[in-house]
């Protein structure tokens, strides 16, 4: 029963914060709309912010396992899955309950980079970030370390760009960028360096 109490909260709790924010669903509509007493809730969590944090967590978990899948479901080549990571996205914004990126709204409301919170956000994205870098790995690209947060960052602007325009085609516009990005080899030497001069090429010198 007690187990039960928990997942009514953090189900609940998950599904208002990602559709109307942390900050705006307070303690008493959760318990209203799971159907949990206060008491109960209170032995399973000290606090708002520590159901706040154990949403987080479990949505980090899941979210990294449907990429995962995602990717892995394609079947595709090595040399191919650092790109596959932009259809699966694309797959996600057609959802009728797609609202950006739980982890960026939470690092939004909770800007104070010292809280939990906020953390395990952050955490959130260094973990896709390594997830990133290793299938740019596997498919032989030896400047990954690098690309990997470039690719971060076209996954991030796609989130937000298709959230704004309700439409998918971000994703596209992203996977277009990151395969130009990939279509050009590491240069000898400076591994970061070559990295910049991809992305001026790929922009368009822009600043």
């Amino acid at each position: 029963m007690a187990v039960r109490a928990r997942e009514r909260l953090l189900t609940t709790a998950e599904e208002l914060f990602y559709a109307e924010g942390v900050r705006a669903v307070g303690v008493e509509r959760i318990l209203a709309e799971s159907g949990v007493g206060r008491a109960s809730f209170y032995r399973h969590f000290a606090s708002k912010d520590a159901l706040v944090v154990a949403v987080l967590s479990g949505r980090d978990e899941r979210w990294r396992d449907w990429l995962r899948a995602a990717v892995d479901g394609y079947g595709l080549p090595a040399v191919d899955r650092p790109l596959a990571v932009f259809d699966a996205l694309a797959e996600r914004f057609t959802r009728d309950d797609f609202r950006g990126c739980a982890f960026i709204n939470t690092m939004i409301e909770a800007a104070d980079r010292d809280s939990a919170a906020h953390q395990v956000a952050a955490e959130h994205k260094a973990s896709v970030t390594g997830y990133l870098d290793r299938l740019l790995e596997q498919a032989g690209r030896a400047d990954h370390a690098e690309l990997a947060p470039e690719l971060m960052l076209l996954v991030d602007g796609a989130i937000v760009t298709a959230l704004r325009e309700g439409t998918p085609e971000p994703a596209a516009r992203a996977r277009r960028i990151a395969e130009a990005l990939l279509a050009r080899q590491p240069e000898p030497g400076d591994g970061r360096e070559a990295v910049r001069r991809r992305l001026r090429v790929v922009t368009g010198g822009m600043r």
